[in-house]
């Protein structure tokens, strides 16, 4: 399936979500993250384009970035989106993770925990460190919301094989699960096998 993406807005209030009714309620897609763990890039390479603005500076989303992914061509602007990708600030970067912390409560969490749109999350976490006690707290919030969520191991190009199987291991022992998709916005690794659990959300 080939999707037409198109920045649609930056929200930093619910009252600045996309309007369900403009948007045809089309499933929304969170990608979710510590600072500089590669949220942009993956949206970036998923789509094929540079909509997503990455940064070298940790910690520069600061507001949810909403696009609607549109199937086919522009000229269907005007209909309903197949999907809508929101991309959300990054947390744990210690020289702005108070202020972060500070603004997740007042638009952040309700996003999480109240938006009836909102069909997958997506949580990465990089495979080149070890585990973070505040992914741990993100992916538990998650199930006790009841979220539909997958984690994704970013960078995952940077690694060995047997380096990665024993990070992946390491990553899904401390968070709790039974899966970490292993994926490279620089090799493009993973990208493929991502797409099809993204794209259940259409069909549920």
């Amino acid at each position: 399936m080939r999707f037409v993406p198109k920045f649609l807005l930056s929200a930093m209030s619910p009252d600045h979500f996309p309007d369900a009714s403009r948007t045809f309620d089309a499933p929304e897609v969170a990608f979710l993250g510590r600072s500089n763990v590669g949220k942009s890039s993956l949206i970036n390479t998923l789509l094929g384009s540079k909509e997503a603005k990455v940064s070298s500076t940790p910690g520069r989303t600061r507001a949810i970035n909403f696009f609607a992914l549109h199937d086919g061509t522009e000229a269907k602007f005007n209909a309903r989106p197949a999907l809508i990708f929101a991309d959300l600030p990054g947390y744990g970067y210690a020289k702005i993770s108070k202020s972060i912390s500070a603004e997740w409560p007042k638009f952040i969490e309700p996003y999480l925990a109240e938006r009836e749109q909102l069909a997958l999350c997506i949580c990465l976490v990089d495979t080149n460190i070890p585990p973070q006690e505040s992914d741990t707290l993100l992916i538990n919030a998650l199930h006790a919301m009841q979220r539909p969520h997958l984690v994704v191991g970013t960078k995952s190009d940077r690694l060995g094989g047997n380096q990665l199987t024993k990070s992946l291991a390491a990553l899904k022992k401390a968070h709790g699960v039974d899966r970490v998709l292993p994926v490279s916005s620089k090799s493009v690794g993973g990208v493929k096998t991502l797409w099809p659990e993204i794209l259940n959300v259409i069909q549920n």
